[in-house]
């Protein structure tokens, strides 16, 4: 198959875009270069055609896990190879993880922290185990430090519940991003509501992150209890600057929660470092199971807080009208907890930690840098976030003009490729950011990689793209 080099030029009646590809067929150069119902027919200069061969020799390192370490990845859709690109919805999970899941429940399934025999001590060591394995792979000083939950969303609920109903008062002021996900903002309403405490928000500067000159601003009111924002943003890919955030916040006398989600499975991270005084993240998203996430907060902060839940576990003794709790961290863990869960993370923390966060971070940014230089290449696409890769994750978020997410998705499906669709649970930020044509975006495309992939995929993911936007516009989608 040949290859169409870079630099060509399309120029119609209406646009005049560069288009530097190597992956683009020679097939998919002849139909951007038909009508499609435009104005004027494209006409194609300086185009060169690569071989196979030579597109192959391109520089860039091997793939960094083997495919068969994640089962799932091994499938056909539609009689095409899985191309699995929605990872910051959901990870998949290595052959370890799997293996811990089938193997505690095979032998070791009981309940823990609550029998003498031998299952639930063996059950009660592997989930404490996980534990410990969360603590050193964060950087948290003690193992009380890490709560679990059952997501990222619940873990900020129960800071939102458990220190926001006692410390906030009317008229104190909560900073949260324009970005953050839903999970970030909505526990937030509820508690101001119910406090009176006043929502203020941290805009997006000229390059699409967190504007800083804003929450600098915020910070002079002296009324900010706790900011609350994300590391790496799930729609505009960039990497957040959280050490200034927290040494501002800090310095005007407020706490800070760090939503790190897409963070912790991509880049190395240390709470105790960070200094952030509330940390969470979902093990979903690690290469863990679903139903398991977790909470780091600095001790005193937890020691300080009431039960979030209230249950067997996290108590020490019950009377008929009070009760008293448990230590950290079981008085903010009410109920049979998700063991086998957890064990499952655990795993995956260790399969990470066998990689190592510093090679996974800079694997991820090579793929992050051609992944974006392909998808720039598209004529009348919009990327969301900075421009400068350098400050970015390992996904884009993307619209095509004059078509719609959706329906490239489905599109996409039919190729093979899985990517994500709609506001990626930020509607705020959606209405926020403009698309090409200056209309406001409610929803947009989004290609999320993980160490799992490779540059031989963001290939296929590009020619598999142009022959959808190709389909697309037959159908008459613009």
């Amino acid at each position: 198959m040949a290859y169409v080099s870079s630099p060509f030029v399309i120029l119609s009646g209406r646009w005049k875009t560069s288009f530097v590809s190597p992956c683009c067929t020679k097939k998919f150069v002849a139909r951007w270069a038909k009508p499609h119902g435009m104005p004027s027919r494209f006409l194609i200069t300086c185009a060169t055609l690569l071989s196979e061969k030579q597109r192959t020799n391109l520089d860039f390192p091997h793939p960094l896990v083997d495919k068969a370490d994640f089962p799932i990845l091994q499938q056909e859709i539609d009689g095409k190879p899985l191309i699995y690109f929605d990872s910051a919805a959901t990870s998949q999970k290595p052959k370890a993880v799997l293996e811990a899941l089938q193997n505690f429940y095979l032998h070791d399934n009981a309940n823990v922290h609550r029998g003498a025999h031998t299952l639930s001590s063996r059950a009660t060591e592997a989930y404490e185990g996980a534990r410990q394995s969360l603590q050193r792979f964060i950087g948290a000083a003690s193992r009380e430090q890490v709560i679990f939950t059952r997501n990222a969303t619940e873990a900020i609920n129960l800071v939102a519940y458990s220190w926001g109903l006692q410390n906030l008062k009317p008229g104190d002021e909560l900073v949260l991003a324009i970005s953050n996900h839903h999970s970030n903002i909505v526990p937030w309403q509820l508690v101001a509501a119910r406090t009176g405490a006043v929502l203020k928000y941290i805009d997006l500067d000229d390059q699409q992150q967190d504007n800083l000159d804003t929450l600098k601003l915020l910070l002079d009111s002296g009324k900010v209890r706790l900011v609350s924002c994300c590391h790496v943003s799930n729609v505009l890919g960039y990497i957040n600057d959280v050490h200034k955030v927290i040494q501002w916040a800090h310095s005007a006398g407020a706490l800070v929660l760090i939503d790190a989600c897409q963070s912790v499975p991509h880049i190395p991270v240390n709470v105790t470092e960070m200094d952030c005084d509330f940390l969470v993240a979902s093990g979903h998203k690690m290469c863990g199971p679903t139903g398991i996430g977790f909470l780091y907060g600095k001790q005193h902060l937890l020691e300080s807080m009431p039960p979030f839940l209230g249950g067997g576990e996290m108590i020490a003794d019950v009377y008929e009208n009070y009760s008293t709790f448990a230590s950290l961290p079981h008085k903010l863990e009410a109920g049979t907890p998700a063991i086998a869960e957890a064990v499952g993370l655990g795993a995956a923390v260790e399969y990470l930690q066998s990689i190592g966060m510093d090679v996974i971070h800079s694997y991820e940014s090579m793929l992050s840098e051609y992944l974006y230089g392909q998808l720039s290449t598209i004529p009348n696409i919009t990327i969301y976030g900075p421009k400068d890769v350098k400050k970015r994750a390992a996904l884009c978020s993307f619209q095509i003009q004059g078509i719609h997410p959706s329906d490239l998705a489905s599109i996409l499906d039919l190729e093979g490729v899985a990517i994500r669709s709609g506001h990626h649970c930020a509607q705020l930020l959606h209405r926020h950011i403009q698309g090409s044509d200056g209309m406001v975006v409610m929803g947009s495309a989004r290609a999320s990689l993980y160490m799992y992939n490779t540059k031989e995929e963001i290939d296929a993911f590009m020619v598999a793209l142009g022959r959808s936007i190709d389909m697309l516009w037959k159908g008459g989608a613009l």
